[in-house]
This record gives structure tokens, C-alpha cells and sequence, in this order.
């Protein structure tokens, strides 16, 4: 008798965690279903549907009934497509803004963790530009690099500049005007993250290599810069995802003119869309990109175990 009650008590233990663990994994699922339904609405089906698009030839304005499967015909009309290629050049001239961004947001971060006090006036001040809307952002640069009335031109007159750029009205200066305002937006946020790695390096390095009477540069050198190698890689990863993404100051200074000198892939792919209506050439261009990226990654991440220190 005593041997039934000691299985029974067990096995009505057994149930009960068995119900307060299904309770908890309920409660898991329902506290995580917000989240896989938006990845699977905004991502997933949205990532399926492009390659499924890019096999098509499709006006949207037709609706589904004009879809018509044409295979591999958009990657075969890419691949001589010198309009795409012309903007994945310029899309690749742009990422020399990216290692003049961390060179200096690196420099102003040191500057401002060391050397200045109201350090988070400072933060603030710096991560302005990041928060502030791209299109007053760009509205602001359109009348600073007005080719006659701006007054960056007007101060290249005063110093004796008879002929000033054009900025963004000369096909010669229109890509370099876009990459410094990439710069100028990106320094707060790239500064703010590399103030945080500056601020984690253990300060007992630092002492050890004045009790060993290194420089300021050996110190910087072997300490600061191997010590924040992950926030770099970080940086890097990022910045170079961010100027393949840039498409929104593109729209509202230049429209990826003049001469196509500005014309990145993004607003490619967003003209070939909605301004010529192919949206399945577009789609095409859209996986294009996505390899692209993706290839630069998967070298970014192969390539970082030989400088990155963790």
C-alpha cells in the first residue's frame, strides 16, 4: 500500500511539472510571437517573393495576372546592363568614406574622452546629425554647396578661388559632396561607440606601459588600437552595409545625376521599379546586391581572426 501511494504521489508530481513546463513554453512562444510574426511577414515572405520576382517579368500596375516567368533572362539583360554597373562602381568609390569616417570618429572620440570636460555636451552635440532627418540634412548641404550663392563657395572666393566646384551640380564633384555628408552624419554614432570601447579598456595597461615609460603613440599603437579591433570590426561591418543602403540623400539631392555620377545601386534598383515599371528586373538587381553584401561579409568575417583581438 504504502509502495501505490509513493508511485502515485510521483507520478501526479511528474504531471504537475510537466504542466508548469508546457505552461512555460506557452508562455515563451506567446511572448515571442510578436517577434517571429514580423520576421516572417516583413523579412521572410518578402526575401521568398523577391527571388520568386526576379524569375519574372512583371509590371505591378497589371497586377499578379501580368506575371509572366521568363527564368534567368533579368540575371543574363544584368550582367550588360552598363547603367547597374556604373552605380556599383560609384557604390564602391563610396565606401572610401567609411575608413575616413573611423579614422575620424576614432580621433574625436580619443580627443573627447581625454582631453575636454562636459564630455556628454559634447556626445550630443556630435550625434546630432545622426538623429536629425536625412532630408533637412540634405536640404541644409543643397544651399552650403550652392554652386553661386553657398557659402562654402563664397569662402573659396574670399581666399582668392576664382573658380570654385560646383559640388553637386559637376559630375566631377557631385560623388565626393555625397561621401562628405555620409561622413559628417556618420562620425556621432561611429564617436558614441568607440567612446564606449575606449571607456571598457582595463586602465592597468595603461599604467603598466608608463611604468615602462612608453610614448603616447606606443601606448595608442599597441594598446588602444588592439583593444578596440572589435569595435572596429564592428564599425567596418556596418559602415560598409550603411553605404550600400544609401539611397535617401541620393533621392533628395542629385537623383543620381548629374550624368549618372551619383547614381548608387539602390536608386537603381528603385528607379528600375517605380519610375520604368520593371519590377522584375528590379528584383533581379535587388538579389544581385544582396549577394554582393552578403560575399563582402562573409570575407569581412573570414578576414577579421587575423586582426580582430577578442
Amino acid at each position: 500500500m504504502e509502495r501505490s501511494a509513493s508511485q502515485s504521489t510521483a507520478s501526479s508530481s511528474s504531471k504537475r511539472w510537466l504542466s508548469t513546463t508546457a505552461k512555460e513554453t506557452i508562455a515563451g512562444y506567446l511572448f515571442a510571437a510578436p517577434m517571429l510574426i514580423g520576421l516572417t511577414v516583413f523579412i521572410l515572405i518578402p526575401m521568398v517573393s523577391l527571388f520568386f520576382i526576379s524569375l519574372t517579368k512583371w509590371n505591378f500596375i497589371q497586377g499578379f495576372r501580368g506575371v509572366e516567368m521568363i527564368g534567368l533572362d533579368n540575371f543574363r539583360h544584368l550582367f550588360q546592363d552598363k547603367s547597374f554597373f556604373v552605380s556599383m562602381l560609384n557604390n564602391i568609390k563610396l565606401l572610401l568614406a567609411v575608413p575616413f569616417t573611423l579614422l575620424f570618429s576614432l580621433v574625436i572620440a580619443i580627443v573627447v574622452d581625454e582631453k575636454v570636460y562636459f564630455k556628454s555636451f559634447f556626445k550630443i552635440i556630435y550625434f546630432m546629425p545622426y538623429i536629425s532627418s536625412v532630408v533637412a540634412v540634405a536640404i541644409v548641404f543643397q544651399i552650403l554647396f550652392h554652386p553661386s550663392q553657398g557659402p562654402v563657395n563664397g569662402f573659396l572666393m574670399s581666399l582668392g578661388v576664382t573658380n570654385p566646384p560646383k559640388w553637386l551640380a559637376d559630375p566631377t564633384y557631385a560623388l565626393p559632396s555625397i561621401m562628405m555628408i555620409t561622413v559628417w552624419t556618420s562620425i556621432g554614432f561611429n564617436m558614441v561607440v568607440y567612446l564606449a570601447g575606449l571607456q571598457s579598456i582595463p586602465k592597468d595597461l595603461y599604467e603598466a606601459a608608463d611604468i615602462d615609460g612608453a610614448s603616447s603613440w606606443r601606448k595608442f599603437r599597441s594598446i588602444t588600437v588592439p583593444m578596440l579591433s572589435p569595435t572596429t570590426f564592428f564599425l567596418l561591418i556596418t559602415g560598409i552595409i550603411y553605404s550600400f543602403k544609401t539611397f535617401d540623400l541620393i533621392a533628395v539631392l542629385t537623383q543620381g545625376g548629374p550624368a549618372k555620377s551619383t547614381n548608387v545601386m539602390v536608386y537603381e534598383i528603385y528607379d528600375q521599379a517605380f519610375v520604368n515599371l520593371k519590377m522584375g528586373y528590379a528584383a533581379a538587381e535587388s538579389v544581385f546586391l544582396f549577394a554582393v553584401i552578403l560575399l563582402i561579409t562573409v570575407v569581412q568575417f573570414w578576414g577579421q581572426k587575423k586582426w580582430v583581438n577578442y
